[in-house]
C-alpha cells in the first residue's frame, strides 16, 4: 500500500534532527520543543480496500491499515500483537455495531477492562514488550489516566517481559471499579500511584517526566529506558484508526450504507485520541462527512471546536459523572493543529497556550476545522436523563460517557447515518446508574433492574485484595518510580 512513513514533531525539529520511524516513535514519544510525533504524510488506503475488507477478520483490516503506514515492524510482531484481540467477548467481531432506535452504535468495550482503551493498549502492550525483547532493553512504561486508560495498560502489561508500568491517577476522581481495576493489579512489574489532584496534573506531570533529562539519567543509570502508554504515543493511534474503518464495514455489511456513502460520528471525547484517530481515518479515504465530538461540563474542546478558542484562563475542572471526560488539556489537538496549519503554527499556538492559557485561531484556520468536525455538550442532569430514556424507551443500556454522544446527536439531528461510540460498559459507573434507576449502588442490584448480567471480570475486582495504596503530591511520583524499580531490581 504505502512506503515507510516517517514521523516528525508536531513544533518542529532540531539541528541535526531527522524524522524518524514507526518503532522508534512508539518506543520513545517525546518530540522536540516538547512536542509529540505525528506522521509526516498519512497514507491512503487503496481503492479497493474497503471492499476486499468486507469478508474479512478485524485482525486482517488492521494489518492492513498497518501496512499503510509501513511500519517498520516484522511479520510475527505483528501477528503477535494482533492476537490479543482473541480475548475480547467475540474475537471475530471485537466491535459490535448495534441498531439503537434511529443509530448506529459502535460497542468498543467489549475488551478485558470494559473500555475502548483496550482496542489500543491490548496490541500496544504486546508490541512493546515484543521490541523490548528485540533490543535486549527494559522499558519503563509510564500512563496517566482519567480512569480507563490506566487498567488497560495494567491488564496489557501485566507480567510482559522486559518492561516495567506505572499508572498515575488522580485519587478520588475516578469511578469505584476504574480505581479497583487499577489499585487491584498484582504483578510485580507493575505500580500504581494515586496522585493529589485531576487528570490534568497527573497527564503534566507524565509529559514533565518524559521531557526530564535528570528524569531520564537516572533510569538510565539503572539500565531502563523510558516510554509512555498515553495517546501522545502515535502507537495508540494507529489502532484506534482500525476500529473506526471497521465500523464502517459493519454498516455495509448490514446493509445499513453503500460502499462509499458517508456517514457522520458522535464520539465522546475527552483527551481526543479517539477524535483524532477518526480525523486520520476520514484523510486515509474512510468516508466520514463529519466527527462531532461530545463533551460533558467540562467543554473546552466543544468551545475550541465551534470558535476555535481554546482558553484556559478561567477554567477550573468540574467533576462529572463522566470522569474519563474531565479534562481541559487534550494532549491529541496538537496533532490536529500540526496536520492542519503545520509545524510552525503549531508550535506558536502551543506556546500561547502554555504562557497565556489561551490561543485563538483565524477565520481561515477555523474554516478548515469546520469541514471535518462539529461539536456539542451535555450537562449530567441532561446525561441522567438521556441514560434513563435510552433504557425506558429502547430498551438499550449506556454509560454516562456514551450517553454525551447521545445528547449531542439530538442537538444535530440533520446529520444523516449517525453512528455514535459507547466508549465503557456501564458497569465502571454503577452510582450513576444507580442514581438513574433509583436504587441501591450494587452491580447486581442494578444489573437485575436492567435485565442485564455483571461480567465476571468486573464481579472479581470486589474480592481481589487491595496492592497499590500510595497517594502521592506530584511532586513526589518520580522518587516513588525511581524505589519501585530499584525495589524491582533487587528481587
Amino acid at each position: 500500500m504505502s512506503d515507510d512513513i516517517d514521523f516528525t514533531g508536531t513544533r518542529g525539529s532540531t539541528l541535526g534532527f531527522k524524522p524518524r520511524s514507526f518503532s522508534k516513535v512508539f518506543l520513545d514519544p517525546a518530540a522536540p520543543f516538547g512536542g509529540i510525533y505525528s506522521p509526516e504524510v498519512l497514507p491512503c488506503l487503496d481503492p479497493d480496500f474497503l471492499e476486499n475488507c468486507l469478508d474479512k477478520s478485524y485482525k486482517f483490516v488492521a494489518n492492513g491499515v498497518l501496512k499503510s503506514f509501513g511500519i517498520d515492524l516484522s511479520l510475527a510482531t505483528i501477528r503477535d500483537a494482533l492476537s490479543t484481540y482473541d480475548s475480547f467477548d467475540n474475537p471475530k467481531n471485537p466491535v459490535p455495531v448495534v441498531e439503537v432506535g434511529n443509530v448506529h452504535v459502535a460497542e468498543l468495550f467489549h475488551g478485558p477492562t470494559r473500555a475502548f482503551k483496550d482496542l489500543a493498549l491490548a496490541p500496544f502492550t504486546k508490541t512493546t514488550s515484543l521490541l523490548a525483547q528485540e533490543l535486549q532493553k527494559i522499558y519503563l512504561i509510564m500512563v496517566a489516566t482519567s480512569g480507563d486508560t490506566g487498567p488497560a495498560l495494567l491488564n496489557g502489561l501485566a507480567g510482559k517481559a522486559n518492561t516495567f508500568g506505572v499508572c498515575l491517577y488522580p485519587d478520588g476522581k475516578t469511578s469505584v471499579v476504574q480505581k479497583l481495576q487499577m489499585i487491584t493489579a498484582e504483578a510485580p512489574n507493575l505500580r500504581v500511584i494515586g496522585v493529589r489532584g485531576n487528570f490534568d496534573d497527573a497527564q503534566n506531570e507524565l509529559k514533565r517526566l518524559l521531557a526530564s533529562s535528570e528524569f531520564r539519567a537516572e533510569l538510565a543509570d539503572r539500565g531502563i529506558e523510558l516510554s509512555a502508554a498515553n495517546s501522545v504515543n502515535f502507537g495508540r493511534i494507529i489502532f484506534q484508526i482500525v476500529y473506526h474503518i471497521w465500523t464502517y464495514l459493519e454498516l455495509v455489511r448490514k446493509g445499513t450504507v453503500m460502499l462509499g456513502v458517508h456517514i457522520n460520528l458522535f464520539v465522546p471525547s475527552g483527551n481526543f485520541g479517539n477524535g483524532l484517530a477518526a480525523y486520520f481515518a476520514k484523510k486515509m479515504g474512510l468516508p466520514i462527512n463529519k466527527i462531532i465530538l461530545s463533551s460533558n461540563a467540562n467543554n473546552v474542546l466543544t468551545e475550541f471546536i465551534q470558535r476555535g478558542v481554546y482558553d484556559l484562563r478561567t477554567r477550573r475542572m468540574i467533576e462529572t459523572s463522566s470522569p474519563a471526560m474531565d479534562i481541559l488539556l487534550s494532549s491529541n489537538i496538537e496533532r490536529l493543529l500540526f496536520d492542519l496549519y503545520g509545524s510552525a503554527r503549531t508550535k506558536d499556538l502551543m506556546h500561547e497556550l502554555k504562557h497565556r492559557k489561551m490561543f485563538v485561531l483565524s477565520d481561515n484556520e477555523l474554516k478548515l476545522i469546520h469541514e471535518h468536525f462539529d461539536a456539542g455538550y451535555a450537562t449530567d442532569k441532561q446525561v441522567d436523563n438521556m441514560i434513563l430514556d435510552v433504557f425506558q424507551k429502547l430498551n438499550y443500556v449506556i454509560d454516562p460517557h456514551t450517553a454525551t454522544a447521545f445528547c449531542v446527536r439530538s442537538q444535530f439531528l440533520d446529520y444523516a447515518y449517525p453512528v455514535i461510540y459507547a466508549t465503557a460498559e456501564w458497569t465502571k459507573f454503577s452510582s450513576v446508574m444507580a442514581r438513574v434507576h433509583d436504587c441501591s449502588d450494587d452491580l447486581d442490584v442494578i444489573a437485575e433492574k436492567m435485565g442485564v448480567t455483571v461480567p465476571k471480570a468486573i464481579k472479581k475486582l470486589f474480592r481481589l485484595p487491595i496492592r497499590h495504596k500510595v497517594v502521592a503530591e506530584v511532586s513526589e511520583v518520580a522518587d516513588i518510580i525511581l524505589d519501585f524499580i530499584d525495589s524491582s531490581l533487587s528481587h
